[in-house]
């Protein structure tokens, strides 16, 4: 470990991701104790909120007709989630939150989502992490949270084109797991593409007795 140049970042973990919340992931509450045990091995943590307007266009409801995991224009429509200023929004109120340092706040333009911790989702418009983390000399990323194959997979695969050097520690997430083919989700979809870029996978014991 690198205290100086290493961070831990924390993707959506917020009770609208878990069970009882608006967009559950299986077992999303499970990732809390990890991260947990995993915060005291690094000096410096940052975290991601989804934080989206009601009527946002992501939602299903916005479109009348449509169901969430339909699409528009390329879009996967979702249940209305992570509005902001709700409590659902918040991150997990068990989380410590010592070490976290920034918390970015995404998909807060009406007309467009945001997975990736570093750009919304036209690619180009950024969220201003990269800055901040270059700025403070970070080189290695650790990313943990909701959801593989979403939040957690475009930040991974947006910090390998930036030049970080990025672990997923897998432990310490969980994926929502839309069918894509005959026996594959999207999880093992961007695994392959992660692990083709570069993304080293591990688990949390691999940092944290």
């Amino acid at each position: 470990m690198q205290p100086d140049t290493d961070i831990l970042g924390l993707m959506d973990v917020q009770p609208t991701f878990m069970p009882g919340g608006e967009l559950p992931v299986v077992d999303g509450h499970a990732v809390v104790p990890v991260i947990n045990r995993l915060l005291p091995c690094f000096a410096h943590a940052f975290a991601t909120q989804d934080w989206h307007p009601p009527g946002h266009f992501s939602f299903a409801s916005t479109h009348p007709g449509k169901v969430p995991f339909d699409t528009v224009d390329g879009q996967t429509l979702w249940p209305d989630h992570g509005i902001a200023g709700s409590p659902n929004a918040a991150l997990h109120a068990a989380i410590d939150q010592t070490r976290i340092e920034v918390v970015v706040r995404k998909g807060f333009h009406p007309h467009l989502d945001s997975y990736s911790a570093f750009f919304e989702n036209d690619r180009t418009t950024p969220t201003g992490l990269d800055g901040w983390l270059r700025q403070r000399g970070f080189k290695r990323i650790f990313l943990t949270g909701l959801a593989t194959d979403f939040c957690v997979g475009w930040s991974a695969e947006d910090a390998l084109r930036l030049g970080y050097e990025t672990i997923v520690i897998e432990d310490a997430c969980r994926g929502i797991g839309i069918p894509t083919a005959p026996g594959r989700t999207t999880v093992e979809d961007i695994k392959d593409k992660l692990l083709a870029l570069g993304c080293c996978f591990i688990a949390s014991t691999d940092l944290a007795a």
